[in-house]
């Protein structure tokens, strides 16, 4: 599975608190598995046909989405924040 980050994403992931960017690292690993492992509890983000988010914890949340290439699917990772800001601009 390949994986790429949009510019909003890598900038918004910096601007995380450390102890979140370790818990999406675990989350990353985990999609890296299986794109729909049940604790990252991965729904497609109503409204929207392409964006799908997932779950770091309770709070924090990130977006993305799946792209053919080359005969290859690729996860895009659009936003990464808390909930709320996450999902008003996915």
């Amino acid at each position: 599975m390949l994986f790429r980050r949009t510019e909003r994403f890598k900038k918004a992931f910096q601007a995380l608190p450390e102890e979140i960017q370790e818990k999406a690292f675990k989350a990353f690993r985990l999609m890296a598995e299986n794109p729909r492992h049940p604790s990252l509890r991965v729904k497609k983000i109503k409204g929207s046909e392409q964006i799908w988010e997932g779950r770091i914890d309770r709070q924090y949340r990130f977006t993305f989405q799946f792209v053919e290439e080359g005969g290859q699917t690729i996860i895009v990772f659009r936003n990464i924040d808390n909930h709320d800001e996450c999902l008003k601009n996915p």
